[in-house]
């Protein structure tokens, strides 16, 4: 790989909304990327206090506030959040703005276009849609579809504004209405795991028959229908939870007898340290992905450890998870339907190629090199001296 000459690439300010635990860590993914081939800054709000953003990387901070409780909370703060953004950004000299996930931010898109800068946006996952299902618990359904169509409009007006949209795998491209052969559209803006730490430490082959879901403990993740389908295993295989969430209790009681057999495990709480040694003892991993979800880093990290995915084929994730090859795809969340599907897939004589496959994947297309390579090349189309 060539590497960049100073102020070859021009400079980028990140712009992301209010982070959360998990948007924390795609941004500072990102900003590892862009701060090894270019100058790059962030703009957010409510950047969590222990952040190892903080003191690494040049940090605009809007608010300490979150995006609220409240429907009218959140709408107050989208708003002011929107203006603050504009005067930050009429002050800062970066000649890219890159959106991350703050997609249907409209009004300091179209700012950061009057004054003369490039604009790149980049969804994480299906916003709208999270919306709508959120607000689906508080509110008429008709008045939560209404406010997610009207997000859904304002993205899809970021979309036009902007100079480029960024997506992680050309299927997550798709999924949100873009071509990925659109010369504005770049649909391999894809994270990075790092394989360092996140690779094989326990051959495929000495792994025991333990299948295993990472994430959440919530309802949003399909815990429920997981834990009917852990209760009705063989015998000869374990079905480990790894993760906390608000049905942590619920599956304790739940599946108590399967708990006391050692059947059913509950890990609770992982350091991200420890989860590497975690799925090297998985002989698959389940996840079935909801329709809001760009492309899960687990699936990711998973595969750089040379465990098998099972997850439903949502936006970005069947460029990964290719069916038979790197992992397997969900085409039903039925209980039955997923617990013969896994007694099956783990009764194949070729999981060790397809742990292996799955390994290669990640470190050739999604290493930390392979990441900097393709912001580097998108960034090589707004270079300064082809703007002037």
């Amino acid at each position: 790989m060539t590497p960049t000459e100073p102020g070859d690439l021009p400079d980028v300010c990140v712009v992301t909304h209010p982070l959360a635990a998990a948007g924390e860590n795609a941004t500072r993914s990102l900003l590892d990327i862009l701060s090894a081939i270019t100058g790059v800054a962030l703009v957010t709000a409510d950047l969590p206090a222990d952040s190892e953003i903080r003191g690494k990387h040049e940090l605009v901070e809007l608010t300490r506030k979150g995006a609220g409780d409240s429907v009218l909370v959140a709408a107050v703060r989208f708003l002011l959040n929107q203006f603050r953004m504009c005067r930050v950004l009429a002050d800062r000299n970066e000649d890219v703005v890159l959106f991350y996930g703050a997609t249907s931010y409209l009004l300091p898109i179209v700012v950061a276009r009057l004054l003369g800068k490039t604009v790149l946006v980049e969804p994480r996952g299906d916003v709208p849609l999270t919306l709508r299902l959120n607000w689906e618990r508080r509110l008429p359904d008709r008045v939560a579809r209404g406010l997610a169509g009207l997000v859904r409009l304002l993205e899809r007006a970021g979309f036009a504004v902007a100079d480029g949209v960024v997506t992680y795998t050309p299927s997550m491209a798709r999924q949100l209405g873009l071509h990925p052969e659109a010369p504005d559209v770049y649909p391999t803006g894809a994270r990075y795991v790092r394989t360092d730490e996140f690779r094989v430490t326990r051959p495929y082959n000495e792994r025991n028959r333990v299948v295993g879901f990472l994430g959440r403990i919530d309802e949003e993740k399909g815990i429920r229908e997981l834990a009917r389908v852990a209760a009705e295993l063989p015998n000869d295989i374990t079905f480990r939870f790894i993760g906390d969430g608000e049905l942590r209790e619920w599956l304790e009681t739940e599946l108590a007898g399967e708990i006391d057999a050692g059947r059913v495990e509950l890990t609770g709480w992982v350091d991200h340290d420890e989860v590497p040694a975690q799925l090297n003892d998985l002989s698959l991993l389940v996840l079935p992905s909801q329709p809001t979800e760009g492309l899960p880093t687990t699936i990711l990290e998973a595969l750089a450890c040379g465990t098998p995915v099972l997850a439903s084929p949502v936006s970005g994730v069947p460029d990964v998870v290719r069916d038979g090859e790197t992992g397997f795809l969900i085409e039903s969340r039925e209980v039955e339907w997923l617990r013969n599907y896994i007694v099956d897939i783990l009764a194949r004589e070729e999981l060790a190629d397809v742990s292996h496959w799955g390994r290669s994947l990640v470190t050739d297309e999604f290493s930390f090199e392979a990441a900097c390579e393709r912001y580097r090349q998108i960034l090589s189309s707004y270079r300064p001296s082809e703007r002037d």
